[in-house]
């Protein structure tokens, strides 16, 4: 796939997370906000849009290209979350998802650099457990709910995705150089978190 194609995948990748997001913002129970948010990772594994956080899962299974166009992947997610988030701002409901989104944004603003890095570790092992779900199960049944259970615990356990942290940044309009690096820092950690199971079973495996 060439850079081009991944980022424009990317960015209907991100897009989707986005939508998630207002659905999350737009609903006041945090329970069924992480069961629509859910929408977002479902219409992208169902479309194969691109998406980093389940891209950089399987880094170390892929070759150097596949690699090299991670980065390329998180822009295009960048740039659709940051698209979704301007258009939601200019809409009706705008102001009260603006207000939803700068609470959401306060506690990630707050917070230690560790804890947003094992934050994020933490929930890309779920992002993985989802896409993996996904991929491997058998049952198409079993294929959904290891994206909803996978997605619906990393949302009310209050663990960092940066992606979706894109969207809420930009509807929150709180980007600066501080807001950069607490995403880069979560990014991270869904990289590492992301790895961890991978690595865990190829090891696994070698072992028998």
């Amino acid at each position: 796939m060439s850079y081009l194609k991944s980022f424009v995948s990317g960015i209907l990748g991100g897009g989707c997370i986005a939508l998630g997001g207002v659905a999350y913002l737009s609903l006041e129970s945090t329970v069924l906000g992480a069961l629509f948010f859910t929408v977002g990772l479902f219409t992208i594994c169902t479309l194969g849009l691109n998406l980093f956080t389940g891209k950089v899962c399987y880094v170390f299974q892929r070759d150097r290209v596949y690699a090299l166009n991670l980065p390329v992947i998180w822009l295009g997610n960048l740039a659709g979350t940051v698209i979704v988030g301007l258009l939601v701002q200019a809409t009706r409901p705008g102001p009260h998802l603006v207000a939803r989104a700068q609470s959401v944004c306060q506690a990630k603003l707050d917070d230690g650099w560790l804890s947003l890095f094992l934050l994020g570790m933490l929930c890309n092992i779920f992002i993985y457990i989802a896409v993996e779900g996904f991929n491997q199960n058998p049952h198409q049944l079993g294929k959904y709910l290891s994206l909803f259970f996978g997605v619906m615990v990393f949302i009310l356990c209050g663990y960092e995705h940066c992606v979706a942290d894109m969207f809420y940044f930009t509807v929150a309009g709180v980007w600066s150089l501080d807001t950069l690096l607490r995403l880069l820092i979560i990014t991270l950690g869904n990289a590492v978190g992301g790895v961890i199971f991978p690595l865990a079973r190829a090891f696994l495996a070698k072992a028998r």
